[in-house]
């Protein structure tokens, strides 16, 4: 005997594309819903069943184009197309799909603009954590109700994932290689039975054509929870790379930021592209281990120094800058940012960055400004 979910549904006023909200982190169906909204109203090709999109809407929506009509859809993501394809497809399948990748490699941000672009709604999230229990990926207990009636539909509260099956949507699994083994394998059965008992009212819920799930992981976490084999052989594994060059990576910490900064009223990005560029130079040496000239080889530090770390330090500069400066980006206000960044270990990390500024910045003749702004601050 099956069982169905209701469908919850939540009203929002969806803004234009790139609009300031009033939320400080719009859901990107609302954030980017002309983009998505001008996509469907052109988009001619068949669509999967459920899709609020074909599957090449979907690529376009996440790495950007101009539409027939002159429509310009921002990039998502900046990185190899047939990536992105190939996670599209993915989905398109009845196999589940794995987002892999070093940490600050878009996994969570790529999850959540593709559930959008797929099926309108990128909400339907699990968080793994080393506490998530059992009943956040199949369902849990309205315990008054259960204890006054005992069990019944209505005592049942649903799972984001036992909704998507039900409503034939896409759910998300964030960091999981965080969530306990035992409740990583609860995913087994749903993604190979497409299935989920409820044994305590003798009914299932199974899964309608348009339902999937996309899980994240981080491969730093190999060993704390590693993923069963046979929980790996259901999922289709994406791995998603660091950005394979400086011009790449300044132009997704460029874009991120200013994304970031016009919600919080901060200035323009392009006034400070030249410690944008410096940023991301000191990240990818650290991170490389080696200099961008080839050569001076140099210690890494113990942070991963990622793209979204970047994205962070830059704009924590341009805050300081519109609130305590002349509102241009400068050497100073990304220095606090970058030494936070590299010296995790107070005692190898500190000694790491000293070499470094000593070694290499103080050697640049035009970033004599950063290297007496990184000193005052490392001082």
């Amino acid at each position: 005997m099956s069982v169905s979910v209701d469908a919850m549904s939540v009203e929002a006023s969806a803004s234009p594309a790139n609009e300031p909200t009033e939320e400080l982190r719009p859901h990107a169906e609302d954030a980017f819903a002309a983009e998505l909204a001008a996509l469907a109203a052109q988009d001619d090709r068949p669509r999967p069943a459920r899709w609020k999109l074909s599957p090449w809407a979907v690529a376009t929506y996440l790495l950007g184009g101009t539409l027939p009509d002159g429509t310009v859809i921002t990039p998502k993501y900046v990185g190899p197309r047939r990536l992105v394809e190939v996670a599209v497809t993915t989905l398109a399948t009845d196999r589940a799909l794995l987002l892999l990748g070093v940490p600050g490699t878009a996994k969570t941000w790529v999850s959540e603009h593709l559930a959008a672009a797929v099926s309108g709604d990128s909400t339907l999230l699990v968080q793994g954590t080393a506490g998530t229990p059992e009943e956040a990926i199949r369902y849990g207990w309205n315990y008054a109700q259960l204890l006054a009636n005992g069990p019944s539909r209505d005592a049942l509260v649903p799972s984001p994932v036992m909704r998507a099956m039900a409503e034939g949507m896409t759910a998300r699994v964030e960091e999981l290689t965080r969530i306990p083994a035992d409740v990583q394998d609860s995913l087994i059965t749903i993604l190979s039975e497409k299935t989920l008992p409820i044994p305590e009212l003798g009914q299932e819920v199974q899964a309608v054509r348009g339902f999937n799930i996309i899980a994240t992981a981080n491969d730093r976490d190999r060993g704390v929870n590693d993923l069963s084999s046979a929980l790996r052989r259901r999922f289709n594994t994406v791995v998603l790379p660091l950005p394979d060059s400086v011009e790449a990576e300044v132009d997704i910490v460029s874009r991120r930021v200013d994304q970031i900064g016009r919600s919080l009223d901060l200035p323009a990005v392009p006034e400070g592209v030249d410690e944008i560029r410096r940023v991301v130079t000191v990240f990818r040496e650290l991170r490389d281990g080696i200099t961008s000239d080839g050569r001076t080889k140099l210690k890494s530090p113990s942070g991963t120094l990622s793209t979204a770390e970047a994205i962070s330090v830059v704009t924590n500069g341009l805050a300081l800058a519109a609130h305590f400066g002349d509102g241009v980006l400068r050497a100073g206000d990304v220095a606090a940012g970058i030494l936070g960044a590299v010296v995790r270990d107070p005692a190898a990390d500190r000694v790491i960055w000293q070499e470094y500024l000593e070694a290499v910045v103080r050697e640049r003749d035009d970033w004599k400004d950063f290297y007496r702004a990184c000193r005052e601050v490392s001082a």
